[in-house]
């Protein structure tokens, strides 16, 4: 369909929450096709509506290897029915140009959603993996919430992004998880 453009951190509407999809139409569907041509063209592993501007609890991930065929996911109402563990997990984000930072994250997850043609699915992630990483940044978009509200060290996130000329930290946006926090400070 079309490649969009990918909204920066600092633009308000990424820390609006969306809205439920109430039907997968066409608009939806050419949605979908829209954020897996832009995630494919900006060499990403998921992207969600809100960093292009629309906010429905949709997003994409593709967690294929370089040498594997495309393996798209498409995720729409979204919701975690299960989370367990904890791990600490270096990321980054197509909305946040080469910066890259520690955040916490569960170890495994279990989500439900709709696929691009409405039908309902369950999908297990174990052990940490991409996917396991993917699905949770992801779906914090649909709330207007951004991986950094989960760094472990703010000192470090706040010096990559004035690196990168994009806004600091937004403190009152962190999110206390002394659950997570625990049991990565036991791992390591």
């Amino acid at each position: 369909m079309a490649v969009r453009k990918v909204l920066k951190y600092g633009t308000a509407s990424l820390r609006e929450p969306s809205k439920d999809v109430h039907k997968v139409s066409s608009k939806i569907k050419d949605l979908v096709k829209d954020l897996l041509d832009t995630m494919y063209t900006q060499n990403g592993v998921g992207l969600a509506a809100p960093q292009i501007g629309v906010n429905y609890r949709v997003f994409v991930i593709d967690v294929s290897g370089e040498k594997e065929p495309l393996n798209p996911m498409v995720f729409i109402n979204p919701k975690f029915i299960k989370k367990s563990g904890a791990f600490e997990s270096d990321e980054g984000c197509l909305s946040f140009p080469e910066v890259f930072t520690k955040v916490r994250r569960y170890k495994n997850v279990t989500i439900k959603a709709l696929d691009a043609k409405g039908r309902s699915f369950v999908l297990e992630a174990n052990g940490g993996t991409l996917l396991t990483k993917a699905l949770q940044h992801e779906y914090d978009h649909l709330d207007g919430v951004l991986f950094i509200d989960h760094a472990r060290n703010i000192e470090d996130a706040n010096e990559k992004l004035a690196k990168n000329n994009l806004p600091q930290v937004e403190v009152e946006n962190l999110i206390s998880e002394p659950e997570l926090e625990e049991e990565i400070s036991r791992e390591n």
